[in-house]
């Protein structure tokens, strides 16, 4: 496992670490593995052992400097996942087995892709991979979990014994276009005529839709918990998120705030929560008091391409669900998770269902291409690859 002097160590939170040796192995780019956010995750009340996710972040350290990490948390549940194992955990404990605790590398409640296993160096990030290994195996745990990585890291998991897991979320890409008219001209006719029906909807209902960045955007987080609260409520959700974790927000991770307020007569009515990162828009959370006609979409897809086209970026991910986001030019894109299971039954059965389950998402991403809006001349292969085979 790595380098002999590798020390395996077992943090009880980020703060345990310093901001700077943390972010070095993170890389920067991403804002949900910076030390601010998980921090504020958890002196938010949002993700400690009260909630179910315990922090056990792992630190590898060689000759006493870090050398990779992991977002690890020890769960006794598998809400605010998103990567959904309930069926798992059933059938192990009526076979007489005990399925929590579980370990889970992942970003809390935050459904984007992105690193998991935190170190620039290729053989850094393998040994971190055998000593999550060595840690699940060592604390008697049922599974290890490492859910949203990208493809390269669920191929290195997959060389240590994980089985892989794909899923299906919708991205949108950036073709260069000049503005939104000119993204609009590459839908074919009648999704463009829907498109601005719904945003001049908007419009005429006397609602004023502002994007606000950075400072400018801190008068809303701080009043942006009822407007979180009554949405989780109407969706029959889990409110995960604290009133301190959004004024917490606006005060650490300012520079990367990007939200969409929508009001009416000077009262906001609702807004849309980004982050962002490296060269994409992150659409987090939705939150409204009431919900107006299609101005869901307007603040949290038609405001966010607009912006993006605007910067030039390459990407909005605007998290899980939502098929309907395919008539809104977002693409259906592969996710992929990895898990490690203890018990050689359970791996067993797991893995067939993981089989049957990739044969029927092979099937249906191919029926969700199709049915993209792009005009047949403006639809460009690439972005979609398929699952990977073991």
């Amino acid at each position: 496992m790595g380098e002999a002097s590798d020390e395996i160590v077992l943090l009880g939170g980020v703060g345990e670490v310093a901001a700077s040796e943390w972010d070095r192995l993170a890389g920067g780019v991403d804002p949900f593995t910076t030390h601010a956010f998980l921090s504020l995750l958890e002196t938010s009340g949002s993700a400690t052992a009260r909630t179910g996710w315990r922090p056990r972040h792992l630190l590898l350290r060689r000759a006493g400097r870090a050398v990779a990490a992991a977002p690890l948390w020890l769960k006794s549940h598998s809400f605010g996942e998103y990567v959904f194992d309930q069926s798992w955990a059933e059938a192990f404990t009526r076979a007489g087995g005990r399925y929590y605790p579980k370990l889970q590398v992942a970003v809390p409640f935050t459904p984007v892709t992105g690193r998991r296993l935190l170190a620039a160096d290729p053989a850094d990030r393998e040994a971190l991979a055998r000593a999550l290994v060595a840690t699940a195996s060592r604390l008697g745990v049922s599974s290890l979990h490492v859910t949203f990585c990208d493809e390269d890291e669920a191929r290195l998991l997959e060389s240590v014994g994980f089985l892989l897991r794909c899923g299906i979320q919708f991205h949108w890409y950036n073709r260069g276009y000049r503005d939104f008219a000119d993204f609009l001209d590459s839908l074919r006719s009648e999704k463009r005529k829907t498109i601005r029906k719904e945003r001049e909807a908007v419009r005429r209902a006397g609602v004023t839709v502002e994007v606000l960045e950075g400072p400018a955007a801190v008068p809303v987080l701080e009043a942006f918990f009822p407007f979180y609260l009554a949405t989780v409520e109407r969706r029959w959700g889990g409110a995960y998120l604290t009133r301190t974790f959004f004024t917490g927000l606006a005060r650490d991770l300012v520079d990367r705030l990007v939200v969409v307020r929508a009001s009416r007569d000077g009262r906001m009515l609702g807004a849309a929560l980004n982050l962002l990162g490296g060269d994409t828009l992150y659409g987090r959370l939705w939150g409204a008091l009431e919900e107006g006609r299609f101005l869901h979409f307007e603040c949290c897809y038609y405001a966010a391409l607009d912006f993006a086209i605007g910067r030039g970026l390459a990407r909005v991910e605007a998290g899980a669900q939502g098929p309907h986001k395919l008539l809104r030019g977002y693409e259906p894109v592969w996710t992929w998770s990895a898990h490690w299971l203890a018990d050689p039954a359970l791996r067993a059965a797991v893995a067939r269902f993981l089989e049957r389950e990739r044969l029927g998402l092979e099937a249906e991403i191919r029926v969700l291409r199709d049915a993209l809006p792009y005009r047949a001349d403006d639809r460009r292969d690439g972005f979609c690859k398929g699952p990977m085979r073991s």
